[in-house]
């Protein structure tokens, strides 16, 4: 398994943004920690989780991404708008990239 610059780049980009507004409950990744995560096969790149989201829902724009450490384990917190102007967002397991929670947003 291989990112290349961009990848990562926009992989760093995306978990920074989306940290800067996450909750106080949720623990905070500096990009060394999510490279030393991923490298070590810890979890799975943001790329990896967002295919899988497009092969099961296909359309939609991602609005946030957010890396996250809840309940013992590494979730992807994936915020999309979808093709009708819903909000859903959708944690995936990092580790496994399994779909653990779905929540429309109002």
């Amino acid at each position: 398994m291989s990112i290349d610059h961009l990848q990562y780049f926009v992989l760093v980009f995306l978990l920074a943004v989306g940290l800067l507004g996450a909750g106080q409950a949720a623990a905070r990744f500096d990009h060394n920690e999510i490279r030393r995560l991923y490298r070590s096969g810890t979890i799975l790149s943001l790329d990896a989780i967002i295919a899988k989201h497009r092969h099961r829902y296909p359309g939609g724009q991602l609005l946030e991404a957010e890396l996250e450490f809840e309940r013992h384990r590494y979730v992807y917190d994936l915020k999309f708008i979808d093709d009708d102007g819903v909000v859903r967002e959708f944690e995936y397991d990092a580790a496994s990239g399994e779909l653990w929670h779905l929540e429309d947003k109002k």
